[in-house]
């Protein structure tokens, strides 16, 4: 299968390049790199020519005017340009274990959507790998309810994967997750109604159920570490979190406001 490997980013371009060398690192390399970037300046435009450079991976720097928090709308711009049919997404302020694609790949079935987990990464950590004082996060030193995350083991991934898949649905990670293109294009994509941080990754997965595609669970591998940054606004929170009880109480697949615009266009597509 061809694999395209998303990162969202705003205006982070050291985080930016932190997680391009992880990526380059990785034992499976993906087919292209889709960087989703909601209208960074010109700085990261520059650090992408610059790391083109540095890799045979294609990169597809896709950006739009910076008109606020538009997560959804990028990954959707993202999304269509994909040319794999295997979409593995992350957010550009994380860095991969050099294992993270691989893991991912062991999960990929048809019919199936994966979820995987994070670790978060404390303040001086963040700025020691920032610096170059460390290359690779010091486990030791992070917050003990992560660590676990941290960890690999094949035949617990395996375990897993569908057992504790029905535990975390609100808990769904937007920075750690696969899709097959097309399952993503079934339902529309992500809702563009749902403009400022949060539930984004949660809604689309209900919606992705309810079309019919299950979710797993990626344990125990899929390891990636979160660099520490302030909190994104909440203020539109109360307003998509209504939008999602709508999406599990109606059982909606359709999101009208996402990849197309209206259901007639589909059709015709």
């Amino acid at each position: 299968m061809l694999v395209s490997l998303l990162i969202s980013t705003y205006n982070w371009k050291e985080a930016l390049s932190l997680c391009l060398y992880s990526v380059f690192a990785q034992t499976v390399k993906p087919a292209e790199i889709l960087i989703a970037d909601d209208g960074s300046r010109e700085d990261t435009r520059q650090l992408i020519d610059e790391m083109r450079e540095k890799t045979d991976i294609p990169i597809v720097h896709v950006w739009h005017e910076d008109k606020g928090f538009r997560l959804s709308a990028i990954r959707n711009r993202s999304i269509e340009k994909a040319k794999g049919d295997y979409i593995i997404q992350i957010d550009g302020d994380i860095i991969l274990d050099r294992h993270f694609i691989a893991d991912h790949l062991e999960l990929a079935e048809k019919g199936y959507f994966v979820c995987g987990s994070r670790v978060l990464l404390g303040k001086m950590s963040t700025t020691r790998l920032l610096k170059g004082v460390e290359k690779y996060p010091a486990l030791l030193k992070q917050n003990l309810r992560f660590v676990l995350n941290a960890f690999r083991s094949r035949v617990l991934r395996r375990y897993l994967a569908n057992r504790y898949a029905k535990r975390t649905m609100l808990r769904i990670r937007g920075c750690n997750m696969a899709f097959w293109k097309e399952d993503l294009v079934h339902v529309n994509g992500y809702n563009e109604s749902l403009e400022m941080w949060g539930q984004e990754d949660v809604e689309i997965s209900y919606r992705l159920i309810h079309a019919g595609i299950q979710k797993k669970q990626l344990k125990m591998g899929g390891v990636q570490f979160h660099l520490y940054h302030k909190f994104a606004s909440r203020e539109n929170l109360e307003y998509h979190e209504q939008v999602l009880r709508k999406v599990i109480e109606e059982r909606i697949v359709w999101c009208e406001n996402g990849i197309v615009k209206d259901m007639q266009t589909a059709k015709l597509s």
